[in-house]
């Protein structure tokens, strides 16, 4: 188990001259290569008893395992919220995982925890979060919802009326939001899905009700989750609003910004994240719009104070890790015992490249969808959705004299096509009743080129095959919204 500094020297060279080719040569790859299952089982991936050479085994990584795979990289990846990724934040972890870092406590990783607080710091400033404030970093939003909700129930609840609680959300929150609470002992009667308006947003009045009828019932109202930038259109709801609210019926206040919370780096983005400094907590996944590495997601307290109150564990074996006031371990903010050093990769990026070069390319990413949205306004029998407000947008192609089902299955089949096709990655996703392709275009390597050739790929297909649905060509209609 042991290779010599020139093993090692090799295979590293090796890894990092194939990155840098991949990068180099992501816009002349297809966005995404997939295949089926009964293909690959004909790959010789089985585990050998002998021994390999590093650079047969590095050379088949990349010809038979990497070449299968969805590349959120790409210039023309445009479906769910792109990882763009960056160099800098792959070194990061090369050296991370190289030192072989376990950051889960200060006597461990005292230097690694204090780059982590800084980082955290200047997440939690980004926001406007008060010097009280603190987080961890995780895994991804799905974590994070689950550690702030934990220390929501906690704190408002308790043991003793855990059965009590109700949590209130949209029709539009993330998935993993309901899956926390129920991990975290709520019933499904404890959820409260609120529809969203057609602007996507939750209406405090909507809130108010249902909490005002939940303790009539004997229920207590525990709290809201708001959205920053849904993961179908980047809606965000009335955040101040929504803060005033829960302060005063004595709810906790989460708000899920693992994509959107990254634009208040911007002027344009604070505006539109107006009143995100009022909640308790925040989601915030840096590798989504601050293009980290996977993975790499965070949660932020204003209170970071209230984390180790709910994940604070000593036995017998961590007795000697020690607990000094101003050091602290980390492994008592989250579910984490276990966890690596992934605040390296957002501080060595913010180092190299600075944040003015992080707030241009929030910037380009909300121009960029601007530009897309202009596109399709202009195009015949397309329909904007939802608007381009938070760097992406969704719209569908509408033949006249179509029915509304089979257009739903049309717009699914453009997606289908042009994603098959290798140019680019735009996938469907189901609106208020309606399916639509979703664009979200703040890949920094995305140009106005790659825009405006998807868009013009997209109407290709769309006319190419629109002439073969059941009573199309009945007239024309512009784009509308």
């Amino acid at each position: 188990m042991k290779a010599s500094a020139k093993e090692m020297r090799a295979a590293g060279y090796a890894a990092v001259d194939r990155v840098v080719a991949h990068v180099e040569a992501l816009e002349g790859m297809a966005g995404w290569t997939g295949a089926r299952r009964a293909e690959l089982e004909k790959l010789e991936l089985g585990i050998p008893a002998a021994p390999r050479p590093a650079a047969e085994v590095i050379e088949q990584v990349e010809e038979e395992i990497l070449r299968y795979m969805a590349r959120p990289a790409h210039p023309r990846f445009f479906a769910f919220v792109p990882g763009p990724g960056n160099f800098m934040g792959a070194v990061a972890d090369f050296l991370s995982q190289g030192y072989n870092v376990f950051a889960g406590n200060w006597f461990a990783a005292s230097g690694p925890a204090m780059v982590e607080l800084r980082t955290i710091e200047w997440l939690a400033g980004l926001v406007g979060f008060p010097e009280t404030a603190g987080g961890v970093f995780l895994s991804g939003g799905s974590l994070a919802n689950f550690t702030a909700l934990a220390v929501a129930r906690d704190r408002i609840l308790g043991e003793e009326r855990l059965s009590e609680g109700v949590a209130y959300f949209s029709d539009q929150t993330h998935s993993s939001v309901e899956r926390a609470l129920r991990l975290l002992g709520f019933s499904r009667r404890q959820l409260r899905k609120i529809p969203s308006g057609d602007d996507c947003r939750i209406a405090v009045s909507s809130v108010r009700s249902a909490m005002e009828e939940d303790r009539r019932g004997g229920r207590v109202p525990c709290c809201v989750i708001a959205n920053a930038g849904t993961t179908n259109t980047g809606a965000i709801d009335p955040l101040s609003e929504l803060a005033a609210l829960c302060r005063a019926e004595g709810a906790w206040l989460h708000v899920d910004g693992a994509y959107g919370a990254a634009a208040a780096i911007c002027e344009e983005g604070r505006r539109l994240l107006e009143g995100v400094e009022k909640a308790d907590s925040l989601t915030f996944d840096p590798h989504k719009w601050l293009f980290q590495p996977f993975d790499c997601g965070c949660v932020l307290l204003r209170d970071g104070s209230l984390l180790p109150r709910t994940f604070y564990s000593r036995p017998e074996y961590l007795k000697d890790v020690g607990d000094n006031p101003g050091e602290p371990n980390l492994f008592d903010y989250s579910p984490e015992l276990t966890r690596p050093f992934r605040a390296l990769k957002l501080w060595m990026t913010l180092q190299v490249f600075g944040e003015d070069a992080m707030r241009r390319a929030v910037e380009h990413g909300l121009e960029m969808a601007r530009y897309a949205e202009s596109l399709v306004r202009a195009s015949e029998n397309w329909v904007i959705v939802t608007r381009a407000e938070m760097g992406m947008l969704s719209f569908r192609h509408e033949p006249p004299g179509v029915s509304s089902e089979r257009v739903d299955e049309w717009n699914r089949e453009i997606g289908k096509r042009i994603t098959a096709s290798g140019f680019a990655v735009v996938l469907s996703t189901e609106l208020k009743g309606r399916t639509v392709l979703r664009m979200c275009p703040i890949n920094p390597r995305t140009t106005e080129a790659d825009v405006r050739d998807t868009i013009r790929e997209l109407d290709r297909v769309a006319r190419e095959r629109a002439v073969r649905l059941p009573g199309a060509g009945r007239g024309t209609k512009p784009s509308r919204d």
